[in-house]
C-alpha cells in the first residue's frame, strides 16, 4: 500500500523526458527516495516500484550517492545438525575495522538459512543487526525458495 509520502513523491520524481524516452529526475525526489531506501527494513525493489522507477535505475542511484557494495567476505559453512532446524545458526563474526568512540559500527552480515533463503546485509548498524536477524528469523518462506 502506497502512503501519501511516497505518491507525492513519485509526483515529484519524474520532471520531463529525453527525446528518447527516458525520464528526466528531480534531484532532490532521487535523494529522498535514496534516503528512504537506507532506511532498516526497506526494500529498494519495492520503493522502485511503488515510486514507478526501475529498481536497477534506484540502485544506481544509491551508488551515484557513496554507497557502494563492498566485496563478499566469505563465510565458512556451518556443519549440518540432526538436530530440528532453528531459525538461528552460528554466524562467524570477523571485526575488520576499530569501533568508534560512541559504540556505532557498521557490519555486512551473510548467511544462508536452513530453508534455502540467503541474505546479504550491507553496512547495518551492529546495534540494529539482532533485530534485523530477529525479524528475518520470524518471516516465513514458501517451499519455492528452498535450494
Amino acid at each position: 500500500m502506497m502512503t501519501d509520502e511516497l505518491q507525492e513523491l513519485r509526483r515529484r520524481l519524474v520532471v520531463g523526458r529525453k527525446n528518447d524516452g527516458r525520464s528526466v529526475y528531480d534531484t532532490q525526489a532521487k535523494a529522498e527516495l535514496v534516503a528512504l531506501c537506507l532506511q532498516p527494513g526497506a526494500s529498494v525493489s519495492r520503493l522502485a516500484r511503488e515510486c514507478g522507477v526501475n529498481a536497477n535505475q534506484v540502485s544506481r542511484w544509491l551508488r551515484e550517492h557513496g554507497h557502494v557494495r563492498r566485496p563478499r567476505v566469505p563465510v565458512a559453512p556451518v556443519a549440518q545438525v540432526s538436530s530440528p532446524p532453528s531459525a538461528f545458526m552460528a554466524v562467524p563474526v570477523m571485526q575488520t575495522t576499530a569501533t568508534p568512540a560512541d559504540g556505532s559500527a557498521a557490519m555486512h552480515l551473510q548467511a544462508r538459512l536452513p530453508n534455502g533463503v540467503a541474505f546479504d546485509l550491507r553496512g547495518v548498524d551492529a546495534r540494529h543487526a539482532g533485530h534485523l536477524i530477529e525479524a528475518l528469523g520470524r518471516l516465513r518462506c514458501s517451499g519455492s525458495t528452498k535450494a
